[in-house]
């Protein structure tokens, strides 16, 4: 029986899998081209499962292709590295070479073969030692140029930076590659997926699992996989994995799973710090320039992307769920003191509602009292490291999740993307409705987070949503800037106003 794969590449009798047809054609057109070409795109996309199909169909075609991981040559000689290459071309391929002792001698000996037609794989490339790497790239590019008289048809560079920047530099000796990008899966393919596990085993997944794996995960293959498998692993035995399965894996991957690809984010996301709290707490919008080392650094990674209207926003809603927990200040002590506050009768209707407008009110009282600045991190000089918006979110999140917690509630972070908010779900006595909070940016960025805040809640099922708004209380407003509830499109949505002195920070 198959299953799904969460390490390495996949394999194709053992693991359910996607086969990326279209973009396997896209690859096959490029050799057949005699194109040297680069694959880029962030760890668990795919690309290692996407170039062995690719050689599959190759091999088909009666290309030798040639596969060699250079993940930990950063320390190789160029001696080793060269006669590594040569055993794997006389492995893989047949092909024979004599003396590989320089690269000069190694595009010798690949320019006196003439009858193969070899595509070389070399994955993980910026593992490969730098200070040979340039002459590996004009050897390559040397052979690129003798293509038609030698074997060496097409050369493929696989990694997880975007090599295209290094390799096709005007200054570089590599200036004659092509990018091949190796996107994330779509919804359909994602469905695909899962139906090969349904078609097996009869075990169903419920629609809404489903679109709920596609958003959190954005279709990213490694973590669509992993989620799928957590859900099997924990109702092996069920016939159906419904919303509520989900929400517990949900969690898990929030707060219990060390995952490896997460830890690498995080620790980029560290250096940008500021950058990235911009993303979190703000709605600045930031232009996507991949030539900004910030940006670079971080959409190289896989955290951030170019929207459809050209400014940055999150990759994954996933990683943004846990850069809130990461960059949260949880030794401020502040929940347990906020518990000491809550009589949960007081919070609740006679028909067990949550009393929303009590808990605003009693928030505002402990804001008043409070402030901010105790959400703000400092690092060991004592200044702060943490933008004052950081501060504004995690004051509320802190006050709802001490809340919650006395009334045997729970809370469920939304997987929206959106830039400069948090979006939660609250449950209870089983009866959910959509918190929104953010931070007051302008009149149309304030009514436009109600109309998108009602069309999360119609597309949860919810009729009401609340609309939380941190707002500076020294400045002149509009009149359409106030607490009220609003009809929109058949939701409720009920507006509250958290209003701080700016000057006090």
């Amino acid at each position: 029986m198959k299953y799904f794969n969460t390490s390495g590449p996949n394999i194709a009798n053992e693991h359910y899998t996607i086969q990326r047809t279209k973009l396997i054609k896209e690859g096959i057109v490029l050799v057949k081209r005699k194109r040297y070409f680069t694959i880029w795109a962030p760890r668990q996309t795919g690309k290692s499962t996407y170039f062995r199909q690719l050689a599959k169909e190759l091999n088909n075609l009666n290309y030798k292709v040639v596969h060699l991981n250079v993940e930990n040559y950063l320390d190789a000689t160029k001696e080793v590295f060269l006669n590594i290459l040569k055993e794997h071309l006389e492995e893989q391929a047949n092909i024979i070479l004599n003396d590989t002792k320089t690269f000069t001698k190694f595009e010798q000996e690949i320019r006196s073969i003439k009858k193969d037609k070899c595509v070389l794989i070399i994955d993980e490339i910026e593992g490969l030692n730098p200070e040979f790497f340039g002459q590996f790239l004009h050897t390559i590019r040397n052979l690129y140029h003798s293509r038609e008289k030698n074997c060496l048809k097409s050369v493929i560079l696989v990694g997880v930076s975007n090599i295209v920047g290094v390799v096709n530099d005007n200054a570089s000796p590599f200036n004659i590659a092509d990018n091949l990008n190796v996107p994330y899966f779509t919804n359909n393919e994602v469905f695909e997926l899962l139906g090969q596990h349904e078609t097996e085993t009869k075990q169903l997944f419920e629609e809404k699992v489903k679109h709920k794996i596609c958003q959190i995960t954005a279709n990213q293959p490694g973590l669509v996989n992993g989620f799928a498998k957590k859900l099997i692993d924990n109702s092996p035995s069920k016939k159906e994995i419904i919303y509520n399965d989900y929400l517990q894996v949900e969690d898990w991957y929030l707060t219990e799973t060390i995952d490896k690809n997460f830890s690498n984010i995080l620790n980029k996301a560290k250096e940008e710090r500021n950058f990235v709290e911009r993303l979190l707490f703000t709605e600045d919008k930031i232009l996507f320039k991949i030539d900004r080392p910030s940006i670079k650094l971080l959409h190289t990674n896989g955290l951030i992307k170019k929207d459809k209207k050209g400014y940055v926003t999150f990759w994954v809603p996933f990683y943004k769920k846990r850069l809130y927990d990461a960059f949260y200040p949880y030794t401020n002590g502040e929940q347990r003191q906020i518990s000491r506050t809550i009589y949960a009768p007081d919070y609740l209707s006679k028909t067990g509602e949550l009393k929303i407008e009590k808990l605003i009110n009693t928030y505002k009282s402990y804001v008043k009292k409070r402030g901010f600045k105790v959400y703000m991190q400092k690092d060991d000089a004592g200044n702060y490291k943490s933008l004052k918006e950081s501060a504004l979110i995690y004051s509320f999140e802190t006050y709802i999740n001490a809340t919650m917690q006395e009334l045997d509630g729970k809370i469920y972070r939304e997987a929206d993307t959106g830039l400069g908010k948090s979006d939660m779900i609250i449950n209870i006595a089983n009866k959910e409705f959509l918190i929104e909070t953010k931070v007051y940016y302008s009149p149309g960025q304030f009514e436009k987070g109600k109309k998108q805040l009602a069309y999360y809640c119609k597309s949860l099922e919810l009729n009401k949503g609340i609309y939380i708004v941190f707002i500076p209380e020294n400045i002149d407003y509009p009149d359409i800037i106030k607490e009220q509830t609003e009809n929109i499109n058949d939701i409720a949505i009920i507006s509250y106003l958290i209003k701080y002195d700016e000057t006090k920070w």
